[in-house]
Parts: structure tokens; sequence; C-alpha cells
């Protein structure tokens, strides 16, 4: 039977769930991450907002999907969806991670998908400026610790962060505070963070849309060979040669995904 409100193409066969594991759609293929029909309405003042209106979207394993669409649009909305930094309109729509929704979990599980499942990567950084490159990196780590464990664990959570910030070019700067450090190096700081516990998706929100051309092309870069190791990535962009490095694009419109292909 075909998931209430999705229909099935003519001659397709409808969506199976064979048991544990990634969704399969109609023609078969496999998805980690979906959104389905998720709308999004938030409150200025007096008035109701609406931002997403019904907006799907599926992701494959290992795929880099690029959102593209204009500023504003509800880009930073779908995808702060999609991490479970906020929720859907109530009833309406659903985060599907591994064809189980996010949302419906217990409170544990869902710090567990934010913390370790999912990786952030955010246009402004958000690095915390008291501490330095190393600090910055390993405090996805320390979640859930207690003082006890982040000892008997601290050299392997050292090394781990060390690791990445070496392979991202920055094993000379591992005390420098973020205020030491240009712009693409921040977001090298930041996407190490995304990835100190080896999360299975991560989520960039216009990752270079704060840095110079050839700074943000460094940045694509470093995101595409996360990519070539297997890293599924979604990323929203409004600039369509930026969204063009990845594997599929998909255009958000009114509060909705279209799939130009």
């Amino acid at each position: 039977m075909s998931e209430p409100g999705r229909t099935t193409p003519a001659g397709t066969a409808p969506p199976t769930r064979p048991g544990p594991g990634p969704y399969r759609g109609p023609n078969g293929t496999e998805f980690i991450l979906r959104a389905h029909d998720v709308y999004k309405t938030y409150r200025m003042g007096r008035v109701d907002v609406p931002v997403l209106k019904g907006a799907s979207i599926e992701v494959k394993a290992g795929e880099w999907i690029a959102v593209l669409g204009a500023s504003g649009c509800g880009k930073s909305t779908l995808l702060h969806l999609m991490g479970d930094l906020d929720q859907p309109d109530p009833g309406k729509g659903e985060i599907y991670f591994e064809e189980k929704p996010v949302n419906q979990q217990s409170r544990s599980e869902r710090n567990f998908y934010r913390n370790r499942t999912v990786g952030f990567v955010f246009q402004f950084y958000h690095l915390l400026p008291e501490l330095n490159v190393m600090e910055n990196t390993f405090i996805p780590a320390l979640v859930g610790l207690t003082r006890f464990s982040y000892y008997a664990r601290r050299s392997e959570i050292h090394r781990r962060a060390q690791e990445l910030l070496t392979s991202f070019g920055l094993g000379d700067r591992l005390k420098h505070r973020p205020q030491e450090l240009s712009g693409g190096e921040r977001q090298r700081v930041a996407i190490a963070r995304a990835l100190m516990n080896q999360p299975r998706v991560l989520l960039a929100d216009e990752p270079t849309g704060n840095l110079d051309e050839n700074t943000g092309g460094e940045i694509l870069e470093l995101l595409a060979e996360q990519h070539r190791a297997g890293l599924t990535i979604v990323m929203v962009t409004h600039d369509r040669s930026i969204a063009d490095r990845a594997d599929r694009v998909v255009e958000l419109h009114h509060g909705r995904v279209v799939d130009p292909a």
C-alpha cells in the first residue's frame, strides 16, 4: 500500500519496507534521510508567516544533494528540520532517518541523532571565542560524558581532533582562538567540529556564503573530499555554480521542493 499522501507513478511498484534500513522509493532506491510533506509556520507578532508548504526531499546514502533557492525561501528552515534543530508544524509532515520518524523518538534518541548521526556546518561558523581551535573541534565529543569518562577517553578525543585539523591544513593553528583565524580557516574548524563524531550525514547551510570565491572553492573541495570518502551531504545555497558541485540539485520554490530533473 502506498504511504498516505504519497502518490505512486503509474507502472511503478509502491514503496517497500523490507525491514530495518533505508527507505526504498518506487524505483527501489534507498534513502537514508527524507522529509515528507513538511510545513513550517512562524509567528511574527500577530501574523502567521508560512515558510514551508508541504516540502518533501529524499536523500540517498552517500549522495551529495544541493537545495537551491533564493535568500529567505526557507532553505535553512528545511535543513534545521532535517537536523532536528526545529520541528514541523504539529501534525504537518515528518522527518525520517532510515525510515524512523525522528520527532517520535525519545529525548535521548533525538539527542544522539543531533550529536552523532548528523553534523552541522553553518555560514557564520558559530565557534566559541573563548576556546581555541582544538577545543572548539572536540566539543561535540564531550556531550553526555562525565568527568571520569572524559579523562578515560581524553587521549582518543584529542587525537581525533588533531588528526582532523591537520588533514584540513590547520595543524599549526591548534592553540589559536577564532579571532586569530581567517574566514576560511574558521570554516575549516567548523567542518572539523561537524565531523568530530563521524556523522552519517553532514548538513551544510550556505558553507561558503561568508567567504570570497577562492576560499569558498577550497571549502567546497574539502567537502568533495569527504563526499568521495562516502559521506552523505545535504547543502543549501543560493548560488547555482556552488550547487552544481553536488551530485543532484533540487530547488525550493514557494515553500515546496522541486526536482528540475
